[in-house]
């Protein structure tokens, strides 16, 4: 009869132990995993996180403007544009769709759909964050008209009667040495408000700009026939 060896016992008696314990262990963490992978796979789960993501990237673009206009009354103009700047990159993502009124999330494609209150919140943002930003950057010592241009034009995309765009984009064209589009917006922004002395005065020096354009082309002419 042949002897059990007590060591060769206890190891093997270890051994299945150990590995049953790696099976359950690998058993138990399996089921999270499945858990995590089928609420990936839910549509409604998806759905329920991209609203929340949404919602928070809205909050935060709010918190961002109002930061931005308190550096604007602290005359720190280079910290509010980049507040603005950051609140509306926290917009950026959120697309509306105009034919379905739904948001596509890039990752998930699912769609997520804004209340009217959230849109309307998310264009009177953008729009305040664009007004702000053309006019901090008029306060800069070396100021870039072609980005004023392009926010205000922005703005009136959306709001076509705002007058403060209106008369920015008179002010940023005129500088740029578009007179015609100079004059285009500043008599629309005078229509809004006739009795506004800073739209008059850029007026007249646009007028002024063209008359002494069309004599230098008109006295050019008369030398190249004489």
């Amino acid at each position: 009869m042949e002897a059990k060896h007590p060591l060769k016992t206890q190891s093997l008696s270890l051994g299945g132990g150990l590995a049953r314990a790696a099976g359950q262990g690998a058993a138990g963490s399996r089921e999270p995993l499945w858990a995590a992978a089928a609420e990936l796979r839910n549509p409604a789960a998806q759905h329920r996180d991209g609203e929340g993501e949404s919602a928070h990237k809205i909050q935060r673009a709010v918190s961002f403007k109002a930061e931005g206009n308190q550096c604007y009354k602290e005359k720190k103009f280079r910290e509010a544009i980049g507040k603005y700047h950051r609140a509306l990159l926290q917009l950026k993502g959120i697309r509306s769709s105009e034919a379905s009124g739904a948001e596509v999330n890039a990752l998930s494609k699912t769609h997520i759909r804004l209340s009217e209150e959230q849109k309307r919140l998310i264009e009177s943002t953008e729009i305040d964050c664009y007004d702000s930003l053309a006019a901090c950057l008029l306060q800069s010592e070396l100021v870039n008209y072609e980005r004023v241009k392009e926010y205000c034009l922005k703005i009136l995309g959306k709001h076509k009667d705002n007058f403060k765009a209106m008369y920015r984009a008179g002010i940023a064209f005129y500088h740029l040495g578009d007179c015609e589009s100079a004059l285009q917006y500043l008599k629309e922004a005078k229509d809004r408000e006739p009795s506004d002395t800073n739209v008059f005065r850029y007026i007249q020096l646009t007028e002024i700009k063209m008359n002494r354009s069309n004599q230098r082309e008109q006295e050019g002419s008369k030398e190249m026939i004489g």
